[in-house]
């Protein structure tokens, strides 16, 4: 079964994979962001700047979802916000 939204059925896989503190501080830092000292995703090269969502909201490592292919936006892990990129990726 696949979902229906607006009429179109979408057809998309959504994979669940679990990163520990250490491994998700790696992947960060390949994309020049690291964590501050209160759990946000911040800028590497000026820590003052926090890492906001396409709805301009802070980030905490502990709600981050992805980086969106091809961009540097980053997603929640969210089931609202994955419908929406599920209905821009369509």
């Amino acid at each position: 079964m696949f979902p229906h939204i607006g009429g179109a059925s979408i057809k998309m896989k959504l994979s669940n994979l679990t990163f520990d503190k250490e491994v998700k501080q790696d992947i960060l830092a390949l994309y020049g962001k690291a964590i501050d000292k209160e759990g946000f995703i911040i800028e590497k090269d000026n820590p003052s700047q926090r890492v906001l969502t396409p709805k301009g909201e802070e980030i905490h490592i502990s709600e981050w979802g992805g980086i969106v292919k091809g961009s540097e936006e980053f997603i929640k892990d969210d089931a609202f916000v994955l419908i929406e990129l599920a209905k821009k990726l369509a």
